[in-house]
C-alpha cells in the first residue's frame, strides 16, 4: 500500500476457514496443471505396462482382421473386421482413459481437499474472451512463471530423452543383427526407460509448481484486518445485534420469572381463561375497587399447565376461549389491566362466571373479539394489523 495508508487494509492475516469455505464455493480452490500432467503421465505408463503383459496373447486376435475370405465376401468382411476393431478400441480406450480419469480426480481431491463442483466455477467470464485482459495476463507475472515452466519443460524432458538415448546408442546399433522379437523386445524396454526418465523430470516439475501454486493460493486470499472484523461480525453479528438479543434474553427471563412468581396469586382470581391448556390467564375483578379486570398471571406451556392447576386447587372458575386467551396473552401485562378492545368479551365472561358462582346456570356466553386482537398460537394476528 501506499506510504501513510491506513496498516489496517495490507493483507497481512492468513485466511480464515470461513475465507476459504467460502473461496471454494466461487470456484477458487488449490489446483496445479503440473500436478496433472504428472499424475495422467504416471497412471498412462502403469496401463501401458500392464497392457504389455496382455497385448502378446493378443496379437494372433489382432492378425485376424487382416485376413480376408473371398472376393465374393470382401466387402463384408472388410466391414465387419472395421466394426470389431471399432469395438476393441472404444474398450482398450475406456480401460486406459478410466484409470487416468480417477488420477486426474484423486489429484485434485488431494491438493485441493476434494473434489469441488460449483456453478459458480462454469458461469460465463467475460473478460477471459476479452483481447485486453488477455494480453495483461500473458506480461504478467503468472504468465511469466506459466512461460518458464514450458521452457523448463522442453529443456529438461529433452535432456532427459537425449540421455536415455546416449546410454541406449549401443543397444540401438545391434537392434539390425537381432530377431524381429528381440528387437521389438529392446524398442519397448527403451521406451519405457524414456518414460520413466520423463517421469522423473515431470515429478519434479510438479512438485515446484504445486508449492508455487499453494504460495499464490494463500496469497491470493489473505486478509486485512479489516476484512477479519467484517467477518466477524457477519459470523457473529454486530455488537448492536448481540446488545438487542442480549436485551430481548433479558426480558424473557424477567417476564417468566415475574410469570412464575404470579402463580402464587391464582387463588385471588375471579376466573381463568384458557385455551384450553395452551394459553391460561388469570383475571381479578371486585366491582367498585378496580376500574378494569386485572391480570394477576399469565403463562403458555407448562406455565399454563401450573395456573390451571393452581385454580383446580382453590375451586377458581376456567372459561376456555382460545381467542380470547391469546387475545389477553399477547396484549396485557402481569399487574395491568386489560386492553380495552377486549372489556366487552371479557366483560360477558364475568358476568357468566359471577352468576355460575352464584349457582345458576346460564348459557355460555358468545366471545366477540375484535379482527385486530385475533392472534394465533405465535402471536400472529389472524384477522388484521397486528
Amino acid at each position: 500500500m501506499a506510504e501513510g495508508g491506513d496498516e489496517s487494509q495490507e493483507k497481512t492475516e492468513d485466511p480464515t476457514q470461513r475465507r476459504l469455505e467460502k473461496a471454494a464455493e466461487d470456484g477458487e480452490v488449490l489446483s496445479s496443471k503440473e500436478m496433472f500432467v504428472f499424475a495422467t503421465m504416471a497412471m498412462g505408463i502403469a496401463m501401458i505396462y500392464a497392457l504389455s503383459i496382455y497385448i502378446p496373447s493378443q496379437i494372433g486376435h489382432w492378425m485376424s482382421f487382416f485376413r480376408f475370405g473371398g472376393l465374393d465376401k470382401m466387402d463384408s468382411q472388410i466391414l465387419t473386421n472395421l466394426g470389431h476393431a471399432l469395438w476393441i478400441f472404444i474398450v482398450v480406450s475406456a480401460i486406459i482413459g478410466l484409470p487416468m480419469l480417477v488420477a486426474v480426480l484423486a489429484t485434485q481431491g488431494a491438493i485441493g481437499g476434494g473434489i469441488n463442483f460449483t456453478a459458480k466455477a462454469m458461469a460465463f467470464k467475460g473478460n477471459r474472451i476479452n483481447p485486453l485482459s488477455g494480453l495483461k495476463r500473458m506480461f504478467s507475472v503468472k504468465g511469466l512463471v506459466e512461460l518458464a515452466k514450458a521452457v523448463a519443460k522442453v529443456v529438461f524432458l529433452g535432456a532427459a530423452f537425449a540421455g536415455v538415448i546416449w546410454v541406449l546408442l549401443p543397444t540401438v546399433l545391434r537392434l539390425t543383427s537381432t530377431g524381429l522379437t528381440a528387437a521389438l523386445h529392446e524398442v519397448f524396454w527403451g521406451t519405457m526407460l524414456a518414460l520413466a526418465a520423463s517421469i522423473i523430470v515431470l515429478g519434479a516439475i510438479a512438485a515446484l509448481d504445486l508449492a508455487y501454486a499453494m504460495y499464490t493460493h494463500m496469497q491470493k486470499l489473505r486478509m486485512s484486518r479489516q476484512d477479519m472484523k467484517d467477518e466477524h461480525k457477519q459470523t457473529e453479528g454486530s455488537p448492536e445485534v448481540k446488545s438487542r438479543i442480549r436485551r430481548l434474553q433479558m426480558e424473557a427471563s424477567r417476564r417468566a420469572s415475574e410469570q412464575g412468581a404470579a402463580v402464587e396469586n391464582v387463588a385471588e382470581a375471579t376466573a381463568i381463561i384458557t385455551n384450553p391448556t395452551h394459553f391460561a390467564v388469570a383475571l381479578k375483578y371486585v366491582p367498585g375497587e378496580t376500574r378494569a379486570p386485572i391480570i394477576l398471571a399469565m403463562g403458555r406451556g407448562k406455565m399454563a399447565e401450573r395456573i390451571i392447576e393452581k385454580a383446580n386447587e382453590h375451586d377458581v372458575t376456567i372459561f376456555r376461549s382460545p381467542l380470547l386467551a391469546r387475545a389477553l396473552y399477547f396484549t396485557g401485562d402481569i399487574g395491568q389491566e386489560i386492553t380495552d378492545g377486549v372489556y366487552t368479551a371479557v366483560a360477558a365472561v364475568l358476568a357468566y362466571v359471577f352468576r355460575l358462582d352464584r349457582g345458576e346456570t346460564p348459557e355460555e356466553p358468545w366471545v366477540d373479539i375484535p379482527n385486530e386482537l385475533q392472534f394465533d398460537k405465535n402471536g400472529k394476528s389472524l384477522g388484521g394489523e397486528t
